[in-house]
């Protein structure tokens, strides 16, 4: 890790403070003034030294530089570690001055410290001293070191590496491109093509992807696994990243997971999960993905794999498995395990043209018109990275830092590609990325080897442990929190490819890169599971640790690491696991981060946590804690504190589960905590640091008033509950919710709508003004009949996204939202009195109306008559020309639309008055993905055959409770659609005589079918049974439901050969099932007619021989 951040901003914070601190102070001035002089003289020196040793790259931790760069370290460390107490006792001084009684303890306090400082009795003083004597003393030697640098400089030329461990992927691509692989991707795609029609004589075909690391083997097969040929031609896709990690039972559980969307427990036997895995995949044609493959011991692997794999032996004829590997032995194996021959593909480097594109795509990203020198020095460099995908990518990330034509000519002639590179030598590069990075982040990369390389990185929570360990420091624009920082930060080594992105806020790192950061950090960095031989590898020089193993003696030796900054523990409930935590805690005062992953049984976290007073991060995972530690209010450093419980435990009672004296938590910036109990926290108003408050019950009682957030100016996230408890305009002012200037996201809700004060709601919220910077605004239960006047201006306003009004049930008019720039989500639920959208836009004005919405939910706004209350004139385009989801319910007055927005892809109309829907008139394509039209008694016609040919978008389509429609053209009975079709995939109704109007009639691609909460239909015409047949190749899925007069299901269901599912529930008269087809795999019935379980049960059912075919039976 980078040495400089110590020996910066921390160094000089340490002189400053120090001086500060002595002018207070009686008769310890003479001594420690000269050696604070002498540091603050050297330390110019000492930043020249460290500077220098980390270019010279001295990775050597015997090497004289290193073991003075870290006793200088140590010294820091310590005198860090001095302040920190000094300005925790400072807070806790300032605690005790609440009470008469207690100021005369303070002012006693006060006289005896003065006596003990001008004896020279003062411990802490003592300890200050003794601090900065040790970096007076290490400092000194900092002119020797500086003449040695000359010579490590020539000394460092090569550098060892340990390679390959291992990782997790995912099935998801992180990039839509994949340059250079297109004729591989080719390969295997015809490869899964032809399983079907050239293996008959096998279940299972194997291929094995073959490439050194950073080939792009994994980005191959996560493209492979996304593209439409796999959906068309597996039933089944499992992707699992194997790694070298391997474990059976893990392995399975991970098919299972993917497959059920739910992870089975660990603890089942290896017997039951291959059951359960035999059962899912049970004449079903699968694709499995065995991402990552390593070699251990062959006899050993060969018996693991064979217990992995006998399952899949009951697939579907065509089933496929891919591997990936760097070693050619694991594709033998493998294929030894499920008696095929081998067939492999290797995966080389790209040509360089492909190479060079890839690097551009990274070095040039945001670059409009790059010059041509730049262009010629990138082909330069692109000849040495031998065709490595990931080298390209990450050295284009380093260029990217900096289009000054110098620094590219810099890495151009660096050693680390001063000449062709072999495949292991692919680790300089990346090495070379990470000495490219600024100091700062050469930290908060290094960190992260603390984690296992399977492990997802929350964006936000890693951010966290930065600014805990210090990495990440106090920004001097205000306008800038550490979190931003700290996310900033993040992006830029999301951007140099040191983190790939792989879901939300989650993201991952290559396996090599992973390595890089273990190099980097090898010194500082330790993981300890099961197997690791401890005594041998262990640094003096240690500061972050993480113990994973059920060996007590590991835990006991953690108190050695005097140093130690973080720990992440995993351990039991057992009287031993908690012993060992009860001695770290009494001596592990220097402690920054503390993170428990506990079992179930663990009840209570010892009190002698309060030992740690330098505490900044506390997170729990998993353990079933009754309560926080009570001595958790004395910890005065924190800032973070978050616990995850068990989701079986999310319903407990949390009462009581908060030490009373949470509130002297001053520094405490976030706390996530299970249920409620945030808002339990009597005068919250003290902890003036926090940045989210979700929701706040407001009180009549002292405490707990509204008042509490007047001082806690960092919020940026507030939700307030029971506003009804405030008495007056005045106190709902006291919240100076305007002076909050980070404050984005606001929650305003009232909690009943019984016997309330109009006028004083509105006063209320005329009171409760945001900053003009708010993001997101909801409120709920308001029961005043305007708007809040800071609403009625746009200015106040001005920079809203989301905008959610629920249950407002008095209020007749809505502020001029379509004039908000920024808006992008409007929804409006049970507003009953509100007659337009609306009422300040006039319809002949020229701007677009809502220019940036995408979504727009109306629910029950029953008076709702038009969109705007002068009539709308505008053309097509000017009315929500973002639209993306559009969804009107229960809005029986609402005229129609003139045109659905063009850019609309979902649309749920239910219990309007509209007779038909109008799409644009210009010829374009119609994105519209989804249409949900359900409860609407006007509907005669709705114009899909009409512009089929322009709803090649369309997949999700319901259609109910429209008793008068009559086609599905504008005008007439469409007889034709000129041999268009729609591609629908879902199709739901409630009449079957739906399916004989075009363009439904013609529909052959049909997968999923429901028909539902039809009283009438007795049997199915001849007509819908010819339907059936017309989508036997495509139908999958096919549920009746809700069909109280039903006494027949189409016999033409013999037929769907495709179909695999077949649910029946809730139709009382069907007592009889027609011949089902070989292909169906799942059969549930539920309240129908007895009769049917007493032919169909498997306790003795007459007709159960009829289909006992089916793998999965549910009757009941």
């Amino acid at each position: 890790m980078a040495a400089e951040w110590f020996v910066g901003p921390i160094m000089e914070k340490i002189i400053n403070v120090c001086s500060d601190y002595l002018q207070e102070q009686v008769g310890w001035q003479t001594g420690m003034k000269k050696e604070l002089e002498r540091l603050r003289e050297n330390h110019p020196k000492i930043q020249a030294v460290v500077f220098a040793a980390n270019e010279a790259q001295i990775t050597d931790q015997n090497h004289p530089i290193n073991k003075w760069i870290w006793q200088m370290r140590d010294a820091i460390d310590e005198a860090n570690d001095v302040l920190d107490e000094l300005e925790y006792m400072k807070h806790k001084e300032q605690l005790s001055k609440n009470t008469e009684e207690s100021k005369l303890k303070s002012m006693k306090k006060k006289l005896a410290k003065f006596g003990k400082r001008a004896l020279k009795r003062d411990p802490n003083l003592k300890r200050l001293e003794e601090a900065v004597q040790k970096l007076d003393e290490v400092s000194a030697d900092v002119t020797t070191f500086l003449l040695l640098l000359d010579s490590a400089k020539q000394e460092q030329k090569e550098q060892e590496v340990a390679f390959y461990k291992t990782r997790e992927t995912g099935s998801l691509p992180t990039t839509n491109n994949l340059i250079g692989r297109g004729e591989a991707k080719e390969f295997v795609t015809q490869w899964l093509k032809k399983l079907s029609n050239e293996h008959r004589d096998r279940n299972i075909s194997l291929l094995s992807i073959v490439g050194h690391g950073g080939m792009g083997k994994t980005t191959l097969l996560q493209h492979v696994y996304e593209d439409e040929i796999t959906k068309e031609f597996f039933d089944l896709k499992m992707w699992v990243c194997v790694s070298n990690n391997f474990d059976v039972k893990k392995v399975i559980a991970d098919m299972l997971s993917t497959l059920k969307k739910e992870r089975p427990r660990l603890d089942e036997s290896l017997d039951a999960l291959q059951n359960s895995l035999r059962t899912e995949i049970m004449s079903k044609k699968f694709l499995l993905i065995l991402d990552d493959i390593w070699e251990e011991e062959e006899n050993r692997d060969i018996s693991k794999w064979e217990k992995v794999l006998a399952s899949l032996a009951y697939g579907k004829i065509g089933s496929g498995i891919l591997v990936t590997t760097r070693m050619d032995s694991v594709a033998t194996m493998i294929a030894k395990v499920i008696k095929k021959e081998k067939e492999t593909f290797k995966l080389q480097g790209l040509e360089e043209d492909q190479c060079l594109q890839l690097l551009n795509s990274h070095a040039f990203a945001d670059v409009e018109n790059p010059n041509e020198r730049l262009r010629s020095i990138a082909g330069e460099i692109v000849k040495k990275l031998s065709g490595s995908p990931l080298a390209a990518k990450v050295i284009g990330g380093v260029l990217n830092s900096s289009l000054d034509e110098r620094h590219w000519t810099k890495i151009l002639n660096s050693d680390f590609v001063s000449s062709k590179l072999g495949q292991d030598d692919i680790f300089l590069i990346l090495r070379l990325s990470y000495m490219f990075l600024p100091k700062h982040l050469q930290n908060c990369f290094a960190f992260c080897s603390i984690f296992q390389q399977d492990y997802s990185f929350d964006k936000d929570d890693l951010v966290r442990m930065w600014i805990a360990l210090g990495f990440i420091q106090q920004p001097h624009d205000q306008e800038w929190t550490m979190e931003d920082i700290g996310g900033m930060y993040f992006d830029v080594l999301v951007k140099k490819s040191f983190f790939d992105n792989k879901f939300g806020r989650y993201y991952k790192m290559h396996d090599l890169i992973h390595e890089l950061a273990q190099s980097v950090s090898k010194h500082e960095c330790l993981r300890v599971e099961d197997g690791t031989k401890l005594s041998s590898i262990i640094p003096k020089t240690l500061r972050h640790l993480s113990i994973q193993t059920t060996n007590a003696d590991v835990k006991k030796k953690i108190g050695q690491f005097k140093y130690l900054h973080s720990l992440f523990l995993f351990v039991e409930a057992s009287n031993q696991d908690i012993s060992a935590l009860i001695e770290f805690f009494k001596i592990g005062r220097s402690l920054r981060l503390l993170y428990i992953h506990a079992s179930d049984g663990l009840k209570m976290i010892p009190e002698v946590i309060e030992n740690l007073i330098h505490l900044r991060y506390l997170k729990i995972d998993n353990c079933n804690l009754t309560m926080l530690p009570r001595s958790l209010s004395n910890l005065y450093h924190l800032q973070y504190i978050i616990y995850h419980i068990p989701y079986f435990l999310s319903q407990r009672n949390f009462d009581d589960f908060l030490p009373s004296g949470i509130n002297s938590l001053s520094n405490l910036r976030y706390v996530k905590l299970p249920g409620n109990c945030i808002t339990s926290i009597h005068g919250i108003g003290k902890l003036k640091s926090l940045q989210k408050l979700n929701m706040f019950d407001l009180k009549d009682t002292s405490g707990y008033r509204i008042g509490e957030l007047e001082n806690m100016n960092e919020l940026c996230k507030l939700g307030m509950n029971r506003l009804e408890n405030i008495k007056d305009a005045e106190e709902a002012s006291s919240a100076r919710l305007c002076a909050k200037r980070r404050l984005t996201d606001l929650t305003l809700c009232w909690s009943n709508i019984d016997s309330r004060n109009i006028d004083l709601d509105e006063n209320v919220l005329d009171n409760l003004q945001p900053p003009k910077c708010l993001r997101n605004l909801s409120i709920k239960r308001y029961m005043g009949a305007r708007s809040a006047m800071w609403m009625n201006n746009v200015n106040p306003i001005f920079n809203l996204e989301k905008i959610e009004l629920t249950e407002c049930f008095e209020c007749e008019t809505l502020p001029a939202f379509g004039q908000l720039p920024f808006l992008k989500s409007l929804k409006l639920w049970n507003m009953p009195k509100v007659k337009w959208l609306e009422s300040k836009f006039k319809g002949n004005d020229k701007y677009h109306a809502f220019p940036l919405l995408e979504v727009l939910y109306i629910y029950n706004l029953e008076a709702l008559e038009d969109w705007f209350e002068a009539g709308v004139a505008a053309e097509d385009g000017c009315l929500f020309p973002c639209l993306i989801q559009l969804l009107i319910h229960y809005c029986a007055k609402l005229k129609e639309l003139p045109s659905l927005p063009s850019k609309l892809k979902q649309l749920s109309i239910e219990g309007i008055g509209w007779t038909t829907l109008n799409f644009c008139s210009n010829s374009n394509p119609i994105p519209l993905q989804s249409l949900w039209v359900n409860k609407c008694p006007n509907i005669t016609s709705l114009p899909l055959a009409d512009e089929i040919a322009r709803l090649a978008a369309l997949r999700d389509l319901t259609i109910a409770m429209c008793p008068n429609l009559i086609f599905l053209g504008r005008y007439r009975q469409v007889e034709t659609t000129n041999n268009c079709h729609l591609m629908l995939s879902y199709l739901g109704i409630n009449d079957p005589s739906v399916l004989l109007m075009e363009p439904l009639r013609s529909n052959a691609s049909l997968k999923e079918l429901s028909i539902q909460h039809n009283d009438e239909v007795v049997s199915f015409p001849n007509e819908a049974e010819q339907w059936f047949l017309n989508v036997s190749s495509s139908l999958s899925e096919l549920k009746f439901s809700f069909l109280k007069s039903l006494q027949s299901l189409p016999s033409s269901l013999e037929s769907l050969f495709s179909l695999q599912k077949l649910y029946i529930s809730n139709v009382p008269m069907l007592r009889e099932l027609p011949n089902l087809p070989p292909s169906l795999e799942r059969l549930e019935i539920w309240q129908c007619h007895p009769e049917l379980k007493e032919r169909y049960g498997e306790d003795g059912g007459s007709d159960r021989h009829k289909i006992a075919h089916i793998p999965h039976i549910s009757i009941r």
